[in-house]
This record gives structure tokens, C-alpha cells and sequence, in this order.
């Protein structure tokens, strides 16, 4: 089985990027650092790919993939993702790029020796994005789901909490990082409303904050996925649990 490590800082990435990873058919461990990183594997088999943030404390961008190469060796594939598109300078040191979210197929494409590849991003049409949605729902319980989704969506509030301190603080870095952060965590999980409301948060800063606007209507957003996904994952449920269903 390939072995791949998951270098995040953003908790909820390194949840979702696990389960992407498992059901690529990887071997993975997941680390929140670059530095982290780099001593997990010192001290472990050699992976054959790695998949490292670019946006991050710490060590990171084209010198961490320097360092990535020098203790994994040649025979690893280093790949940078993130949420937004970057300069091919800035991914220059690293084997192929993906933006996120991307697919289980495009990890695959990725990680295979000598394939550049990068990935769109969900098209931000609906509320959820059914076929992210279906092939967890394919790889786990009912219970696993909710506690997925769930996670999202306490991250995304939790993280509005961040912004709205920003906001009233005119920390314009600030607000857009938050909302740089929700953006990838919704879109890896198919919560395509919130990644359209993040990414054009992230993309007008504090210039379209009128009163907690954005915001407000963010929360709204979030709010009503979470009573679909409620909806979504008890009659997932209560369909697994009908008589003659296996």
C-alpha cells in the first residue's frame, strides 16, 4: 500500500484530506506542521508522496520542499495544495500543485511520478456539492458523517466568531485569513454555498464589511446547511436501518 503524509495546520483539512487519503486507497499520516513533518518521517518508512499546505506557520513553500526532498529522498513526490491559485514561482520546488477541494482522482493523478496537475474548484453552485457528499457518505456510518459535517460547521462558526473581532478591529490580514481558512475546510467538504460566501469574504476584505453584513449572511448560509445535512444523514439512517436493507 502507498504510504502518503498530510502536512495542514487546519484541523479540519487534515480530517477530511485522512479520509480522501483512505479512500485513494493510501497509507497516510498527517501532520500540523511543515518542521513536525519533517521529523515524523526522519523517524519512519519513506513515503511515496507528500502533500504539504502552503499557507502555514513555520517552514514552508519551496523551502520546505527542499527539505522534504533532502530527508525523503528522490523517489518521493512532494506536492503543494491550496485554497487559492498561486504563482508557479511560488510551487516551483514541488513535483505538482492542487487546489483545493480536489478530488479522490485528482490526489491519485497527482501522486503518480511525473504528472503536474492542477485541480478547479468546486463549482459554487447549491448548497452541497452531492458528489463529495455521496463518496463519504460511501466511506463511512451515519454517525462518522454527521460528526463530519458537524465539524465544518462549528469550524466555519467558530471562525466567524475570529472574523467579526477582526472586523471590529480593522484587521483586514486577519479577517481575510479566517476567511481563507473556512473556505478550504468547506470546500473540501462540498459545502459549496459557504466556499462561494468564504471566497468572496477572503477576496473583499473588510472593504465590503457594512455593518456584520457578509457575515450575517454567512452565518444564515451555515445554519440552513446544517439542518439539511441533518435531514441528509437521518434518512441515510433510517434507510440503512430498514428491514431487509444490509
Amino acid at each position: 500500500m502507498a504510504r502518503l503524509v498530510v502536512i495542514d495546520d487546519d484541523e479540519l483539512i487534515r480530517e477530511v484530506l485522512a479520509l480522501v487519503a483512505a479512500e485513494a486507497g493510501f497509507e497516510y499520516a498527517c501532520f500540523a506542521s511543515g518542521d513536525a513533518a519533517l521529523v515524523g518521517i526522519a523517524g519512519s518508512a519513506m513515503p511515496d508522496a507528500v502533500v504539504t499546505d502552503m499557507q502555514m506557520p513555520g517552514l514552508t513553500g519551496n523551502a520546505l520542499a527542499a527539505e522534504l526532498k533532502r530527508v525523503c529522498g528522490a523517489a518521493t513526490v512532494v506536492l503543494a495544495m491550496s485554497g487559492s491559485p498561486v504563482a508557479a514561482a511560488e510551487t516551483s520546488g514541488f513535483d505538482g500543485f492542487l487546489l483545493k477541494p480536489f478530488t479522490v482522482e485528482a490526489l491519485a493523478a497527482a501522486c503518480a511520478r511525473g504528472r503536474r496537475r492542477v485541480e478547479e474548484p468546486v463549482a459554487a453552485a447549491g448548497i452541497l456539492n452531492e458528489e463529495i457528499y455521496a463518496k463519504f457518505a460511501r466511506s463511512m456510518g451515519p454517525v462518522a458523517l454527521a460528526g463530519l459535517y458537524k465539524m465544518c460547521v462549528d469550524d466555519a462558526l467558530q471562525r466567524v466568531e475570529t472574523m467579526r473581532a477582526a472586523a471590529a478591529a480593522g484587521d483586514d490580514a486577519g479577517y481575510r485569513k479566517a476567511a481563507h481558512a473556512i473556505k478550504g475546510g468547506c470546500g473540501m467538504v462540498g459545502a459549496t454555498e459557504l466556499w462561494r460566501l468564504a471566497a468572496a469574504m477572503e477576496r473583499d476584505g473588510l472593504e465590503a464589511v457594512e455593518g456584520d453584513s457578509p457575515l450575517d449572511v454567512f452565518v444564515a448560509a451555515t445554519v440552513q446547511l446544517g439542518r439539511m445535512l441533518d435531514d441528509k444523514v437521518l434518512g441515510s439512517a433510517a434507510a440503512a436501518s430498514a428491514p431487509g436493507v444490509r
